[in-house]
């Protein structure tokens, strides 16, 4: 199967992958493009639009002013290991052993505002660029006019590729609006991760993020192909709710943080 995840705010960018055999994002003729419209933005008008400290708004402007291609290992990072945040936490890459991430280049996908789809071992620059954004280009208002046909059309070329027609979809709501699930090529399988707190099961945010990458992991660690398999899921307590999931919607719950 495919699987999808968000990327995140914190990044990384001097934490190197284990291998040598980077590769170069499909879509970097659309980043490029994005890259000259952010690249007309003053600080302030970044700040409103991504409602960014002044200092942070400043940190943006310098980072697409600075992008440039080629990117080599020598300006930029590997995707998965660049992201920092609590998905990736979950995931936990640099325990990955050669084998695995071999695997997780060919079967996780991370969707990304900047640069559509990204692979792990793809090569990227810093940046800050929320799929939510309301960056108005040639193509539309927002990001996601920009990207959906893209994206989907990419995502389609690699479940024929890998020859499945199954999409694990472990990003959140926000990123996965950037994918047109009535054009894939597949079925889409969603996740909710849901925790006993005062006297109910709710989804924490911070847990959720951790169980997707630790779903993830699961998934590269035992090549999972089937939704058989994905309910076998048990990593940090979470155990399938049968009666509440089906086929296409799976439901994992647990008492207590493990």
């Amino acid at each position: 199967m495919l699987m999808v995840i968000s990327p995140a705010k914190d990044l990384d960018m001097e934490r190197k992958a284990p291998v040598t055999d980077y590769t170069q994002a499909d879509l970097l003729p659309q980043s490029e493009q994005l890259i000259e419209v952010c690249r007309e933005l003053t600080p302030l008008d970044i700040a409103k639009l991504m409602k960014l400290s002044d200092k942070l708004a400043g940190l943006n402007a310098a980072r697409f002013s600075d992008w440039q291609l080629p990117f080599t290992p020598d300006n930029a990072s590997a995707a998965l290991y660049a992201f920092n945040g609590d998905v990736y936490q979950g995931l936990d890459a640099a325990s990955l052993s050669a084998d695995e991430l071999h695997y997780a280049q060919q079967h996780l996908r991370i969707l990304s505002g900047l640069y559509g789809v990204l692979r792990p071992l793809d090569l990227m620059q810093a940046y800050r660029l929320e799929m939510g954004t309301r960056l108005e280009t040639a193509a539309g208002k927002n990001l996601y006019e920009f990207w959906q046909e893209r994206i989907t059309d990419h995502l389609n070329q690699q479940l024929d590729v890998l020859n499945t027609d199954l999409l694990l979809n472990l990003a959140s709501q926000e990123y996965f609006k950037a994918v047109k699930p009535a054009k894939l090529n597949g079925t889409v399988i969603n996740v909710q991760f849901k925790d006993w707190k005062n006297d109910r099961y709710k989804i924490i945010s911070f847990y959720a993020k951790k169980a997707r990458g630790l779903m993830a992991r699961y998934v590269i660690e035992h090549q999972v192909s089937s939704v058989s398999q994905l309910k076998a899921f048990d990593r940090a307590g979470y155990c399938i709710n049968e009666e509440a999931s089906s086929d296409t919607e799976l439901l994992f719950q647990r008492e207590q943080v493990a």
